[in-house]
């Protein structure tokens, strides 16, 4: 076999150093496009925080510098320069090129770390194409220069400080990453969480590109997460419950208070890692929540009869942060998604019952109104229970089951399906004659839906719109939500390029966002992006998706003609084909979700009860809009 094939020992190859990186960054950094190129960043400041956890740091400054380079600097006890036992080389070196090289695998260095694969820095080392490191240590400041994960030059002594520290200086490889400009929002934003979660800890990033600066420093720690997160909402109760227990080496910290509406917001955190997708010390705060909740009620003769809370019922309205820290947390995979830890969440359950029965038995008042809150919402949840089985029913009784608005396609996989939510009847019309009806459907919507940013879950099942979205998915919704279910692996949102469009457009996303997420967490969800211009000279006709696009296509044609598009409605089947579904030429945008906390706060300011909050958002930002339509 080996002989006919020519498949032998030769051609196994073993990949040396930080090779592998290089080969698969997918397999350590998730992704290589903006969210991998952030990781990056996300990985060195861990490595600073984790000396903050010991301790050891105060203040973390990070900048991004032109060119394309960021730097990071701590003032913590600076990685040793020393030479390795092992290897004979400088620890600083072993760190920086070598897997599985770090001070998190024993309990002496650190007793709590998020980094605990030891791939962190090396892994940025390997797919950047120079990083260069200082480190104050000793007295005596050390220099060190890489490239492509490879040492460039000896450890250096470039004279003396009187601080210690660590300074990485690194420039994402272009060979590797298909985007390399750095956000200064997006970094922004999950240095704004790391402060929240080390309460005192200053956090500086700068931005030499443009002068940018955001210093962020919370004495409160996740309290003042928490009032942040409700910052442009009605709280229910002034002051946010907060509780810290420590058992065994574990501590776990909860802060928590309720607004007037409808959504949950919990972010979980293990050793200040974002676990996005939960885990078992999520599960032991939602099981105590409940059981606590329903305890306090019935014990102080709260409920009519045998009522009972469920845990949906205590989540509305809640907006909560879990932090746990723990010697040797077991993650799911090197982005750290989920906590697996089986014997977490009976300690997290049973730490949580004990402070929040303190705190309700201490603030009775607090304890009543959340008791209230809750009893409402089992209420409404089961006047929502009495719509979906309506919903289903009237479904029943229609062709398939489902909507008679729906022009669905005639494959039946899923992965290859791609459903349209198309703006007015007009617009649905044109869309179902130029479409491709093998793998494209067609739901058109009659107006604007209802704004689910102000209404439960009830009422939203009584508007016809959402009714009709929710039945042609196929995934239910809420807490019934499926995935697995999904009719469609692309929803694209297809709407007018004016004032309303971009209305319509807001409040599907507010509801995929509050009651659909899984649909943007799987990437499935798409905005199409139809042509803003015509430019006809002659028979030919060309389209502009901006007003960049449009100057660059008249530069140097004679008196072309210029049709602004304002509506779906104003191009003929054939034409939103070509432009506008056709995968071959189309643009679409996907939904992403980088930053749930900022998603949460302009769903909050965009479409909430507030209006000075609104009024302030469109000041700031009325310079930026471009198109306008009045």
């Amino acid at each position: 076999m080996s002989e006919a094939t020519g498949y032998d020992a030769s051609h196994i190859q073993v990949l040396e150093g930080l090779e592998a990186v290089r080969r698969r960054p997918s397999m350590y950094i998730g992704s290589t496009d903006s969210l991998g190129l952030h990781h990056l960043v996300y990985e060195v400041v861990d490595n600073s925080v984790d000396e903050a956890l010991g301790g050891f740091c105060s203040e973390i400054d990070v900048t991004i510098n032109p060119g394309g380079s960021v730097s990071i600097r701590d003032d913590g006890r600076g990685i040793p320069v020393d030479n390795h036992p092992q290897f004979n080389r400088p620890a600083l070196e072993i760190v920086l090129t070598v897997l599985h090289a770090g001070g998190k695998f024993d309990h002496e260095s650190y007793g709590v770390s998020g980094g605990l694969h030891g791939v962190g820095v090396s892994v940025v080392n390997a797919l950047s194409e120079w990083m260069e490191v200082q480190v104050r240590r000793n007295g005596r400041i050390y220099w060190q220069r890489f490239e492509k994960g490879k040492v460039v030059s000896d450890l250096e002594e470039r004279g003396s400080s009187d601080h210690t520290g660590t300074t990485i200086t690194f420039k994402p490889d272009t060979s590797i990453f298909e985007e390399t400009e750095f956000s200064f929002d997006t970094l922004s934003s999950r240095l704004r969480e790391l402060a929240f979660l080390n309460r005192g800890l200053k956090i500086t990033i700068k931005d030499d590109r443009s002068d940018k600066e955001n210093i962020f420093q919370y004495a409160g720690g996740i309290i003042s997460f928490v009032e942040y997160l409700n910052k442009n909402k009605e709280v229910l109760h002034e002051q946010p419950v907060y509780f810290s227990r420590s058992k065994n080496g574990t501590q776990v910290e909860v802060a928590l208070q309720y607004n007037n509406s409808y959504a949950e917001n919990i972010f979980s955190y293990a050793n200040i890692i974002n676990t996005r997708e939960g885990g078992t010390h999520l599960m032991g705060f939602r099981a105590a929540l409940t059981r606590t909740v329903n305890d306090y009620a019935r014990n102080n003769k709260l409920f009519k009869n045998e009522m009972k809370l469920g845990g949906e019922d205590l989540r509305e309205g809640l907006v909560a942060v879990i932090s746990v820290k723990l010697p040797d947390p077991q993650f799911e995979g090197q982005t750290k998604t989920r906590l697996g830890n089986s014997s977490i969440r009976g300690i997290v359950e049973s730490m949580v019952a004990e402070g929040l029965g303190e705190y309700f038995e201490e603030n009775p008042l607090v304890a009543t109104t959340i008791v209230e809150k809750a009893a409402e919402a089992m209420r409404a949840r089961e006047a929502a229970r009495k719509a979906k089985e309506l919903t289903r029913r009237k479904n029943a009784l229609s062709s398939g089951g489902l909507p008679g608005k729906l022009a669905d396609c005639s494959d039946n996989d899923p992965a290859k399906c791609e459903i349209y939510i198309v703006e007015g009847e007009s617009a649905g019309g044109s869309a179902k004659q130029g479409r491709n009806r093998h793998f494209q459907a067609i739901l058109p919507l009659r107006g604007k839906i209802l704004n689910v940013e102000r209404a439960r879950l009830d009422k939203i099942l009584k508007n016809a719109e959402i009714r009709n979205m929710i039945v042609a998915f196929g995934t239910g919704v809420g807490d019934d939500f499926d995935i697995s279910k999904a009719r469609y692996h692309k929803v694209v949102i297809m709407t007018d390029a004016d004032v309303d469009g971009s209305h319509i457009r807001t409040l599907l996303l507010t509801f995929f966002y509050r009651y659909m997420r899984p649909l943007i967490d799987a990437g499935y969800v798409f905005i199409a992006q139809p042509p803003l211009y015509q430019v006809k000279k002659g028979k030919q006709a060309n389209y502009a998706y901006s007003d960049e696009q449009l100057n660059e296509l008249v530069a140097g044609m004679n008196k072309p003609v210029i049709q602004r598009y304002k509506g779906l409605g104003e191009m003929n089947p054939e034409q939103l084909w070509e432009t506008t579904m056709d995968p071959e030429g189309r643009i679409m945008l996907r939904v992403t979700l980088e930053d749930a906390v900022e998603a949460d706060r302009i769903f909050t300011i965009l479409m909430g009860d507030q209006v000075e909050p609104r009024r302030e958002f469109i000041e700031k930002h009325a310079k930026y809009v471009k198109n306008l339509d009045i």
